[in-house]
């Protein structure tokens, strides 16, 4: 635990720096290398064929959406990153079919989905980062991210007792998910308090409950989501680059699934 508050201490000093003293260039970028970090921990994990070049035009893909996205070419970057895709993984497979070193057509859809859907998800940070107050928008979903975890863990810690209420996670509690969904709208409301103390803005604070009630609930699935894949493939962690988190994808996962959910609630629901 120690070492997991740590990184946390050394890393999201750089991320606000990021955020709020760099142009959106910067944060493009750096959700590029999370993206191709993100898909090669997810083939490796997945046991996906690494000697085909499969992981290099993957990880090529994902980093290329969300740099277009930042040019505001995200309608037209995504199905571009397909076709190159499809082509590039189909023409492998074809090539190598009935051979030793064939490729499983199970293999071409994960490639497509760490590719494709999880660098899409998480491009949701650099298009919030482009609307108007943007560096505040971006913190929606890195909020209900993580304090969502904090506050399941904790609720789990000190009030769970209706435990294995799913077999992917059977550690965690009903009182844990609860209590992570509504820390999520707690701490979206003490922000858009925040923001209408600090940054000027008037804020819905209602409605930045409900982006933390949705935002955390969606976090969680997300969570599951990515738990599920790991029980199927046996490992506990993605990766270790991250020391006490994992891997990338380990701290990234919640966020595929809260970023593009918060992007819907803002373009949908304004709350300042």
């Amino acid at each position: 635990m120690l070492t997991r508050i740590l990184v946390a201490v050394v890393l999201a000093p750089l991320f606000f720096v990021v955020l709020f003293f760099l142009d959106s260039i910067w944060l493009a970028a750096l959700v590029a290398a999370i993206c191709a970090m993100a898909s090669f921990e997810l083939l490796r994990a997945t046991k996906v064929a690494h000697h085909n070049g499969m992981y290099f035009f993957t990880a090529l893909a994902a980093a290329a959406i969300p740099v277009g996205c930042w040019l505001g070419l995200g309608y037209l970057m995504v199905p571009m990153a397909a076709v190159f895709l499809m082509l590039t993984l189909f023409g492998i497979a074809i090539r190598l079919y009935d051979e030793e070193r064939a490729v499983r057509v199970e293999d071409v859809f994960m490639c497509m989905f760490g590719g494709l859907v999880i660098p899409m998800c998480l491009s949701a940070l650099v298009q919030l980062k482009c609307m108007d107050h943007g560096q505040y928008l971006v913190l929606l979903p890195v909020i209900c991210a993580f304090l969502t975890d904090a506050g399941a863990y904790f609720a789990g810690v000190f009030l769970g007792k209706h435990r294995g209420i799913t077999k992917v996670s059977p550690n965690k509690s009903l009182e844990g998910y609860i209590g992570g969904i509504l820390s999520g709208g707690i701490f979206l409301l003490l922000y858009g308090v925040i923001l209408q103390q600090f940054a000027g803005l008037t804020v819905s604070l209602p409605i930045m409950a409900v982006y933390g009630l949705i935002g955390s609930a969606v976090t969680e699935v997300g969570d599951l989501s990515f738990s599920l894949i790991k029980r199927q493939f046996g490992i506990k962690d993605y990766g270790n680059l991250l020391p006490g988190h994992g891997g990338m994808l380990d701290r990234f996962d919640s966020m595929t699934f809260a970023a593009p959910t918060l992007l819907i609630l803002v373009s949908l629901i304004p709350a300042f």
